[in-house]
């Protein structure tokens, strides 16, 4: 078995470029952008990689649909469920669109409205649960797939999932050239894990860091401890990243490719958002800032080297970013 146990990592360079065959023509292959004002602040050389431009939104389609498009015909006959605070959940709606495969995915009531729409909006079945209540939201994931016979697909701690969000850093460093730094958002890791493997295998001295919420700092306490830390489900602004522990897929991949760990509080979030909507002219949601917030932040010297960032996703609730910006 793939996991922590095992000591087997379980994706490798070869599924990231399988994963990229899969997605040709289909993703969206996201712009590489550059800002003078980003670099005279930081004093870095910095490259943004937009998947706020990328089908449904976000980086998540990549993963999503390199896990379906592997389905077998009968297994694309059973249909798929999913659970998701939002990206993900709009990830396997479309990838089941395209692919004619039906979809139903768990979503917590207090979703952001936008993501909740658009899922409906790519032809899934939706079904709220309550997490202030305290239910699990794999718990009924699990119970709807099992009443329907359905596939499961997690939204982070899954092999091809992980494999198709590591094309995210293929591309980047395929167009914008060597990096000595790469910085990635973190809530479960899969686009953390996966980008990691990518980046390693093309450039084997790059620096990768994750960065995550400083209220949910599960991610930075297992890569310190090297054990797995579960904690409650935080509160932060940045929703793609309330998750309560990293998976045992992708912690795994942590240890083995990920330099560093940074946090960074919800202000510095949103003054990273302000920066990357007014200077550079890019609607990016608050977990898809997490990246840039950590270069802003200084804590670690990049000062003069060649720095990745991924924009994770652009699935903003309009009004939450007023009250965040007001």
């Amino acid at each position: 078995m793939n996991d922590i146990a095992s000591g087997k990592l379980a994706v490798t360079w070869p599924d990231i470029e399988a994963a990229a065959r899969r997605l040709d023509g289909v993703a969206n292959r996201t712009p590489v952008m550059t800002s003078r004002q980003f670099d005279a602040r930081t004093g870095t050389k910095s490259f943004f990689k937009c998947e706020n431009f990328q089908r449904m939104g976000a980086f998540k389609f990549r993963g999503a649909y390199n896990a379906l498009a592997k389905f077998t015909d009968a297994e694309r006959k059973r249909g798929v469920v999913a659970f998701s605070s939002g990206n993900h959940a709009q990830a396997v709606a479309l990838a089941g669109q395209i692919l004619g495969i039906s979809t139903v995915i768990v979503m917590p009531a207090d979703a952001p409205q936008v993501k909740v729409d658009a899922t409906k909006g790519y032809g899934a079945e939706v079904v709220l649960y309550d997490r202030a209540a305290g239910e699990d939201r794999e718990k009924v994931a699990a119970r709807v797939a099992g009443e329907r016979g359905s596939i499961l697909i997690p939204p982070f701690d899954h092999a091809d999932v992980i494999a198709g969000q590591g094309t995210a850093a293929k591309e980047l460093i395929e167009d914008a050239g060597p990096l000595d730094w790469l910085f990635v958002c973190c809530g479960g890791a899969g686009l953390l894990s996966g980008c990691a493997v990518a980046a390693k295998h093309l450039c084997p001295d790059i620096r990768v860091v994750g960065v995550e919420p400083a209220a949910g700092d599960d991610a930075t306490r297992s890569f310190h401890s090297r054990q797995l830390v579960k904690i409650e489900t935080p509160k932060t602004i940045a929703d793609g990243a309330r998750t309560e522990s990293l998976g045992t897929l992708t912690f795994p991949l942590v240890l083995a490719h990920v330099h560093e760990f940074l946090t960074v509080s919800d202000d510095e979030l949103v003054s990273a958002m302000r920066f990357v909507w007014e200077r550079m002219k890019l609607v990016v949601e608050p977990t898809g800032c997490l990246a840039a917030a950590g270069v802003l932040s200084g804590r670690l010297d990049t000062r003069g080297q060649r720095v990745g960032i991924l924009l994770s996703g652009g699935n903003v609730d309009l009004k939450a970013a007023a009250k965040f910006f007001a």
